[in-house]
C-alpha cells in the first residue's frame, strides 16, 4: 500500500459517499485509476464495507453504555448477545473481564433491565456514556485529509 492508497483510505473514512471523480481530484488521479485502486483495496480486504453511521439519538436511542462482563458460559452468553438488539458491539478482552459490550437503548432504565437479563451468564459492570468528545477519528490519520479537502 503506497501513499496514494493511504490518502484514498483517509478520504473514504471521512466521507464514503465521495464520488470517484472527486476522490481522483483529491489524490491526483483520473476517475478510472482511482476506481481501480478502490476496487483493489476492497478485493484485498483493506476496505471491508461501506456503511452509514446513524445517530442513535435521532432514532430514540439516547442511552449508551459499555458493559464489562465476566462469564464461564461463553457460548450461551454470546448467543444471548447476538440475539439482543441492544448489543451493537462485542469484544473479547483480556484482564478481569472477558467481554466488553457496547449497548444502546432508549433509557438508562432499559440498560439496567438489560443488565438484569445478563445476571444468568455471570457478573458485569455497567459504564454509562456521559458524552463522546471524540466519536470517530478513523484508522488513517485525519491530518492527511486536511490539506486535500480544500
Amino acid at each position: 500500500m503506497d501513499h496514494t492508497d493511504q490518502q484514498i483510505l483517509a478520504i473514504l473514512e471521512q466521507d464514503a459517499r465521495v464520488s470517484m471523480t472527486q476522490l481522483g481530484k483529491y489524490v491526483g488521479l483520473t476517475q478510472p485509476a482511482v476506481t481501480e485502486r478502490v476496487k483493489r483495496l476492497e478485493e484485498k480486504g483493506v476496505i471491508k464495507e461501506f456503511r452509514a453511521i446513524i445517530s442513535p439519538e435521532k432514532i430514540g436511542k439516547s442511552a449508551t453504555a459499555y458493559i464489562l462482563f465476566k462469564t464461564e458460559k461463553c457460548t450461551p452468553f454470546l448467543e444471548f448477545c447476538r440475539s439482543a438488539p441492544e448489543v451493537i458491539e462485542c469484544y473479547r478482552i483480556s484482564g478481569e473481564y472477558n467481554y466488553m459490550l457496547k449497548v444502546v437503548s432508549d433509557s438508562t432504565a432499559s440498560i439496567e433491565e438489560f443488565g438484569n437479563q445478563c445476571d444468568l451468564w455471570g457478573h458485569y459492570m455497567i459504564l454509562l456514556v456521559m458524552s463522546a468528545p471524540i466519536e470517530f477519528s478513523g484508522l488513517i490519520s485525519s491530518l492527511q485529509t486536511e490539506n486535500l479537502l480544500v
